[in-house]
């Protein structure tokens, strides 16, 4: 649309690779949680000065902020206060907390591109001007067979395979990973020959998980570079770490089992903030429990293992998820998000 573009800003390897002139890198900002983020204030006032100081020397034409309210919301106030057009794309969950956001939000951003269905509904009358633009994961092709992709992986045929995915951050790592495999381990009790597969997230390497896998030498686990996808295709089920992975288990139409493990002080910090029904993004878009969540003391390797054996032992339950994640497929809107996400860009630019 517009190949004379230049941007500047925060962006992982994907967005370097596509040609941003990355002032800082997004892994400075990958950092959630209460108790986490504390020790990480320094470098993120830094980053957030670092952009504010570029905005005044450069006064770009429209930005475009992505997720990360705590930190964009800031740096919106400031962009706008140099008359650039603000443009916010993926909402802050201010539907499940911190409602009263909407109107600082309509102070400090033009406009409001939302990947959630309910989202442009709950802006109205906010002064929020809101387009639901449909999920990246919209563009997603349906999965193929498990039998291909137990082929690309190398798995063998004919054992039942099981998905681990405990993370991206060490933090998650080391809470979740650990009673994951004593899930495993319970599992392997019942289906001696059972195949675990675990996806490495680009931002950890293998020797991430290595100490928690020493402890399980009994366990057949592949680790895979990267492949989140393929995994999770390959499997009869999956255990998933609560966030985004959730939705793309729910796309690779792959019973799962959703589990969580924070700081007890973010959890403490949470339940005071935090008014919802569900947690798992997949509940939480059908409205109702499609897949079983577990959270804190609820996600023992106990509890995750039956939850497993349930999907795996009951035809009547898988289905049941199946459907509903189909529901959840769905409600993500057509293909198109990003496209549209530019067509926004592009009209606000002169």
């Amino acid at each position: 649309m517009r190949p004379d573009v230049r941007a500047f800003g925060v962006g992982g390897p994907r967005l370097r690779a596509a040609g941003l002139e990355a002032l800082y890198p997004a892994e400075d900002l990958n950092v959630m949680g209460f108790a986490e983020v504390v020790p990480r204030i320094p470098r993120i006032l830094e980053v957030l000065r670092g952009l504010r100081r570029a905005a005044e020397a450069r006064r770009p034409r429209v930005a475009l902020l992505v997720d990360s309210p705590d930190f964009n919301l800031r740096l919106a106030r400031h962009l706008k206060r140099l008359g650039v057009k603000v443009i916010y794309y993926v909402s802050p969950m201010i539907w499940a907390w911190r409602r009263g956001r909407a109107r600082k939000i309509a102070k400090v951003v033009d406009r409001m591109l939302c990947i959630l269905p309910f989202e442009e509904r709950f802006y109205e009358g906010t002064g929020v001007s809101a387009r639901f633009v449909g999920h990246p994961f919209a563009e997603r092709a349906l999965p193929g067979d498990a039998a291909s992709y137990r082929l690309a992986l190398g798995l063998p045929e004919g054992r039942i395979v099981v998905a681990l995915l405990p993370g991206s951050r060490r933090s998650e790592i080391a809470r979740i990973f650990p009673p994951m495999l004593e899930a495993a381990e319970r599992i392997r009790t019942l289906h001696p020959d059972v195949q675990f597969v675990v996806p490495v997230a680009p931002t950890l390497s293998e020797e991430a998980l290595r100490p928690a896998l020493s402890l399980h030498p009994g366990l057949d686990v592949r680790l895979v570079a990267g492949r989140a996808d393929e995994s999770v295709g390959a499997s009869d089920a999956a255990l998933v770490k609560s966030g985004t992975s959730t939705l793309e288990t729910a796309l690779m139409n792959r019973p799962m089992v959703v589990v969580y493990k924070m700081a007890w002080f973010t959890y403490w910090i949470a339940r005071l903030l935090v008014h919802m029904s569900h947690f798992a993004l997949v509940n939480i878009l059908a409205g109702r429990t499609v897949v079983p969540e577990l959270l804190q003391q609820e996600a023992s390797p106990e509890r995750m293992a039956a939850e497993i054996e349930r999907l795996l032992a009951d035809p009547g339950a898988r289905r049941a998820q199946l459907d509903g994640l189909a529901e959840v497929r769905r409600s993500l809107g057509e293909p198109g998000a990003a496209r549209r996400v530019a067509e926004e860009i592009d009209g606000a630019l002169p």
